[in-house]
């Protein structure tokens, strides 16, 4: 396993996901945000202006890497082409963080813009499993794996969710991204408790977390269906589910998602705030787990 000492780690405060057009604001005025996520599809090219505002901001703030378009939950194997850009992003970039989603969104020559679920099972574990040490030897750094939003449960899991990432984590020496928001999402449309599942999961493993904004709908039987856009604010439960989850955790890196319809830097700049606002204001005692 590699040894996870070795490298930067985030602040246990709020940062934001980048957008081009905050550069000159973020610049300027970053207050309460202390580091930055990019999206790593967004910056494999050879130069240009994205590039030149990225070492920027890589000299001024904390950086944090999402892959979105590696497939790491496909049956294929990964593509080679894609692992070699991430490592030359990472190598120049030198990341406090990468991450990658508990999805698939790849079959055969196909891509699909969703990423999809998958069933929780021995042979998803191995597969995804043996992905993720391809993907750590590449890039030569550990990486944290994120819960997924779901829509539909699996007859054939035979893990929770908790306990799949948890082994998978065990297997791999990855750590843990924790989406409330996905949590929230996911309790909502498959009716469990959001708090029983924050019990669950292995906190000690989690070295960033994230929150967005969500679409409310109904699904054929007229239930609730939320879907995860990133698309609006934070909602108050997912910012009540956040507290509940430091309380248990104690600080953590926060991450403010909002990729569809992105609003001015000073409404960002306020779901940040209070996003600092609940790490200054944990209890002074924390049940932090062993």
């Amino acid at each position: 396993m590699l040894d996870t000492a070795a490298f930067k780690s985030l602040p246990n405060a709020p940062g934001v996901g980048y957008k081009a057009q905050h550069f000159a604001q973020i610049m300027e005025h970053p207050d309460p945000v202390q580091w930055l996520e990019v999206h790593a599809e967004n910056y494999m090219g050879d130069g240009g202006r994205p590039l030149a505002q990225l070492r920027h901001l890589a000299e001024r703030f904390a950086m944090s890497v999402h892959g979105v378009g590696l497939s790491i939950g496909g049956e294929g194997p990964l593509d080679l082409e894609h692992l070699a850009r991430l490592k030359h992003l990472v190598s120049w970039l030198n990341p406090a963080s990468f991450s990658e989603h508990l999805a698939w969104s790849t079959h055969d020559s196909h891509f699909y813009n969703d990423l999809l679920p998958l069933p929780y099972t021995k042979a998803t574990l191995g597969r995804i499993s043996d992905h993720i040490d391809q993907l750590q030897e590449a890039i030569g750094r550990p990486i944290l794996l994120e819960n997924p939003s779901s829509y539909l449960a699996f007859a054939e899991s035979t893990w929770s969710e908790p306990e799949f990432l948890a082994e998978i984590s065990n297997r791999t020496g990855c750590g843990l991204l924790l989406d409330v928001n996905n949590v929230f999402v996911s309790a909502t449309n498959l009716d469990f408790s959001p708090q029983g599942y924050i019990d669950a999961f292995a906190l000690e493993k989690v070295g960033e977390i994230h929150l967005g904004g969500h679409d409310e709908d109904q699904d054929e039987q007229g239930r609730p269906l939320l879907i995860d856009s990133h698309g609006h604010e934070v909602v108050d439960p997912v910012w009540a589910l956040l507290d509940y989850t430091l309380e248990r955790s104690g600080p953590k890196p926060v991450l403010i998602e909002w990729d569809n319809d992105v609003p001015e830097w000073p409404v960002l700049a306020a779901e940040a705030e209070r996003a600092a606002f609940a790490l200054d204001n944990l209890p002074q005692t924390v049940a932090v787990p062993a």
